[in-house]
């Protein structure tokens, strides 16, 4: 095998389910300081993780996106752990759902307190982060 074709395990959990469990010659996942990406043989690592989009290249070069609403990713040279809040396979994703949950929350932060405002653009981040999957997932 080439130096360029190493691979590693990854086990993505929900609280719910397994999402992925197999071979990956690399991840991108957004952490609390900055995206990350992950490739065989890192450096081991844990850092909590941000609402977002989970790439993975999996060992047959095909991509994979899920959403992910947080979490925790743990990284040792040949497996990379992540425990995810709430992890959404991205073709799981509906888009219809999504923007009238989207147009729910930005209709309520008009009638919100400043304290109900904050946790409501919170959820609308994540709403923006799941469409972001889909919008990625169609390229």
């Amino acid at each position: 095998m080439k130096n360029n074709d190493k691979v590693c395990f990854l086990n993505v959990v929900s609280i719910e389910q397994s999402i992925f469990s197999g071979l990956i010659k690399k991840i991108q996942v957004s952490g609390i300081e900055g995206e990350l990406g992950i490739y065989p043989q890192h450096v081991q690592f844990l850092s909590l993780i941000k609402p977002g989009m989970l790439l993975i290249l999996d060992k047959n070069d095909c991509h994979h996106f899920i959403y992910i609403s947080g979490g925790i990713i743990e990284i040792q040279p040949s497996v990379v752990s992540i425990l995810a809040d709430i992890a959404i396979r991205g073709a799981d994703l509906d888009a219809t759902l999504i923007l009238d949950k989207k147009k729910e929350i930005e209709h309520a932060i008009h009638k919100s307190n400043y304290i109900d405002r904050k946790k409501m653009i919170k959820q609308l981040s994540c709403e923006l982060a799941k469409l972001r999957v889909i919008e990625l997932m169609k390229k």
